[in-house]
């Protein structure tokens, strides 16, 4: 006790820090002043970083405009092996869940084309309401899709201009992340025309507004809006090793969105339009091994024969430098110029070629490598309780086949479905027999007796065959 207390007597009087005392005489007595710290350097940090738009307006006009959507898919699985001969299919349900932006006031709404695929049953909600939803048409390769509810009660999203979105410009992302319905986050815009190569369709669009608010999942298919409350991007991806936000998230620009939508609407189907190239960005060893000072602009490295490229003269190698009056800085950029176009638009091109200059127009063509419109046509084979289309010039050209029949839909329990042939699938010969129409296929099918060979490409595209016995 007694050497605590010695302690800390010393400690007090002569150890411990003292205060900085200013003695100032005022009315007969001594006033000891307390001199406070230094401020820290912290609180000099200027405000200016920080956003000058107030958040709170465009909260309130873009969020009753983003709803929840929640799919359910019946899942069939086999025991495999010869043991599918005494087992009949399993099957389960999985239950997905996403955003929406309700685009019309028809009750039209646009989200991910990952969000509803493979969905047998699509829900709507809003608020305290749920909705049915019907499937209008979806877009593989720029991952949208559109569905429409039989309401207009919702109020319709304000439109922006993605070309007018800057880099470092204030955005908020809203969704559903986490089944956390109506949730904000805020950002900025960190960069535009990402192409980060997510999508595995054999034509993707990625020309993405990159965006670090926190976009986590569930937000696929909501709203990137700006500080007005207008729509400038869909949600789509996040870049992450854990699933979960960390730092990036990844929006189609609204620009893109509103043809996709347009399209589906009116033709059921996305009017793509075809230049006939396929590009390359330039890095700094493709310019030196070509010779090229300028790294902005892409290199033709490959031109589709008797396409409207090969028919302009544009040839491999040649450098794009600008195309109609725009300069081209990337691959990205060339597709999202593309991808707003239709068939039997007018592209006009500066391009380099040998360090000369050459000028040269074509017009895009559509799937079939014509400039007219087209509207899909599904073949419901009714025998086999399935659905077909041909496949596209185009498609056909990337694949190097001369024939195909694309596997749309395969109605469960039915007749095609005892083959596991994945939707997706393209039959291009039966026991070395070319099939050239669904019709063709149907008959077929519905005919053949015995062992017979099923042949065709999948999604890989690679060449894979299914042997079968009736």
């Amino acid at each position: 006790m007694v050497g605590g207390l010695t302690g800390a007597f010393l400690y007090i009087n002569f150890l411990s820090p003292q205060p900085v005392e200013d003695e100032n005489t005022f009315s007969g007595y001594t006033e000891k002043k307390i001199t406070p710290p230094a401020p820290m350097a912290a609180s000099n940090i200027s405000l200016s970083l920080l956003p000058n738009e107030d958040f709170k307006e465009a909260s309130e006009t873009s969020t009753p405009s983003v709803v929840f959507v929640q799919t359910l898919s019946e899942v069939e699985y086999r025991a495999g092996g010869w043991m599918n001969w005494f087992f009949e299919p399993r099957s389960s349900q999985r239950v997905g869940s996403g955003s929406g932006v309700v685009f019309s006031a028809e009750g039209h709404i646009v989200t991910n084309n990952h969000v509803i695929q493979d969905a047998d049953k699509i829900t709507v909600i809003a608020g305290k309401k749920s909705f049915q939803a019907e499937l209008i048409g979806r877009d593989p390769g720029a991952d949208l899709a559109v569905i429409k509810i039989n309401t207009g009660e919702l109020p319709v999203i304000k439109k922006g201009d993605s070309e007018q979105v800057a880099v470092g410009e204030w955005v908020l992302a809203v969704g559903n992340p986490f089944n956390l319905t109506s949730t904000v986050t805020a950002g900025i815009v960190s960069a535009k025309g990402r192409n980060i190569n997510i999508l595995k369709d054999k034509f993707p669009i990625e020309s993405f507004i990159q965006t670090d608010a926190a976009i986590n999942p569930g937000n696929s298919g909501g709203a990137l809006v700006n500080a007005k409350g207008e729509l400038i991007g869909i949600n789509t991806a996040i870049l992450s090793r854990t699933g979960s936000y960390a730092g990036y998230g990844f929006a189609i620009p609204v620009n893109i969105v509103k043809k996709v939508f347009n399209d589906l609407v009116k033709y059921g189907e996305v009017q793509k339009a075809f230049t006939g190239l396929n590009f390359i960005d330039i890095d700094s060893e493709l310019a030196d091994r070509l010779d090229i000072e300028n790294l902005d602009g892409v290199i033709v490295a490959d031109v589709k024969h008797e396409s409207a490229s090969d028919e302009a003269g544009i040839e491999k190698r040649d450098v794009i430098r600008k195309i109609n009056g725009v300069r081209v800085r990337s691959k990205s950029q060339v597709e999202e110029i593309v991808a707003k176009s239709y068939p039997g638009d007018l592209l006009e091109l500066v391009i380099e070629r040998d360090g000369k200059i050459v000028n040269k127009k074509i017009i895009l063509t559509n799937r079939e490598g014509t400039t007219t419109l087209i509207k899909r046509t599904v073949y419901h084979a009714k025998k086999l309780d399935a659905r077909f289309e041909t496949v596209s010039k185009v498609e056909r050209d990337l694949l190097g086949i001369e024939n195909g029949i694309k596997v749309i839909e395969i109605e469960k329990g039915g007749f095609f479905s005892a083959f596991d042939i994945p939707e997706g699938f393209i039959i291009t010969q039966i026991n070395n027999r070319s099939i050239e129409s669904p019709a063709e296929l149907e008959k077929i099918l519905t005919s053949i007796r015995g062992r017979f060979d099923v042949i065709g490409i999948n999604k890989r595209g690679r060449r894979v065959y299914y042997p079968f016995r009736r």
